[in-house]
């Protein structure tokens, strides 16, 4: 007989005869409650959920139908195992009774050593059914915690090359942070877009958050000579600081080959690496793609970086008020920049101030916010 703890069992019939025999019969194994109407079962259930119910069909007010329906209506009571026990025979009646989520039907008069056998046989249903719902709820904690390791390990990642790359260029300062939520921000726009919305997803959002802070990772292959020139770039300078998106993408593509694998959550921060200096009409590099040829990430990026460099202190230059730097950005549509995007952008400039601000660098940022229009 079950005994991992005294079960208790609910017994409900409105027939004192019935009540006192199946109490003589199960007292002996388990903890025995009774009720004598559906009314007072579905009150005692609601203070204290049995381990099984016997349960009679034929009761005055609420059936023994409408009992069971109640109850697996109750996600609290829901997995309580029913069985009916009652004089009804019908092939019919069983079927009903089954349908309603009884997991059995016993007819009277009852044998009790039968009656005994299927009580154990569901009580240890039950019990197994428990320990695997508690087992896989807790690996859905475990997987739940190593996904959080993972995605934790990846953003770690990307941190750590993309801080690699801001000490071999101190005047960015919390460039990356301040184009990482820039991105975010014009990719959460443009969700309801038509061209753009099925490939902005929640989670190629999130991708593209966590891979922006890797556009400039290919400046560490930059000579310091050039990297850290107080000053503007000759035209061969110039040549070898436009490799750091090809640089960029190869040590990306690196790593992974010594992986021996691609990694998706590498795929953004490879496009936008590469194609953040791309524009709209064919004219940046490294491969001077045109439109859409260029991919989505890297056109967001392309404004984002923009943007931020407009409104950034530089050893070459002032930083530029806001409200001319959306005048250039605007200049840009359709040439620089993806027209959809910057629209897009139009419509979160003022998301895009408060970006420079939460994030704004010790000098710099502040006096684009300040400055008067020019």
């Amino acid at each position: 007989m079950y005994e991992p703890r005294k079960a208790t069992i609910l017994v409900v019939d409105d027939t004192p005869d019935n009540l006192n025999m199946m109490s003589g019969l199960l007292t002996e194994h388990f903890r025995v409650k009774v009720a004598n109407s559906g009314e007072r079962a579905l009150r005692i259930c609601a203070q204290e959920a049995p381990d099984l119910i016997l349960l009679d069909i034929m009761m005055p007010g609420v059936d023994g139908y409408e009992v069971c329906r109640r109850l697996k209506a109750e996600p609290r009571l829901a997995d309580v195992p029913i069985i009916f026990l009652t004089a009804k025979s019908e092939i019919e009646d069983e079927r009903c009774g089954l349908a309603l989520g009884a997991v059995d039907y016993i007819t009277k008069p009852i044998s009790p050593p039968l009656v005994l056998a299927r009580i154990d046989a569901h009580l240890r249903l039950k019990l197994a059914s428990d320990i695997l719902k508690d087992n896989n709820a807790h690996l859905e904690r475990e997987v739940a915690r190593r996904t959080r390791e993972i995605e934790s390990l990846h953003e770690v990642t990307i941190l750590m090359m993309a801080s690699l790359a801001e000490t071999r260029d101190q005047e960015t300062g919390n460039h990356i942070k301040r184009t990482q939520h820039y991105v975010r921000t014009l990719a959460e726009a443009l969700r309801a877009h038509p061209n753009y919305g099925a490939e902005l997803d929640p989670h190629s959002i999130d991708l593209m958050f966590k891979s922006a802070p890797l556009h400039d990772i290919g400046k560490v292959g930059i000579p310091d000579a050039i990297l850290l020139k107080p000053g503007k770039l000759d035209a061969d300078e110039w040549v070898v600081m436009k490799t750091h998106t090809t640089l960029g993408r190869e040590s990306i593509e690196h790593a992974e080959a010594q992986l021996g694998r691609s990694v998706d959550f590498l795929r953004f921060a490879k496009e936008i690496a590469y194609g953040h200096h791309e524009k709209w009409d064919g004219s940046g590099y490294p491969l001077g793609t045109k439109g859409e040829a260029t991919p989505l990430s890297a056109r967001l990026m392309a404004l984002a970086d923009v943007y931020d460099a407009l409104i950034s202190r530089r050893v070459y230059k002032a930083p530029m008020p806001i409200e001319q730097a959306v005048a250039l950005i605007l200049q840009g549509r359709g040439s620089h920049f993806d027209p959809v995007v910057v629209d897009a952008f139009i419509g979160v400039q003022e998301r895009f101030a408060a970006i420079a601000e939460l994030y704004a660098d010790e000098s710099g940022i502040g006096e684009a916010l300040a400055a008067p229009p020019r």
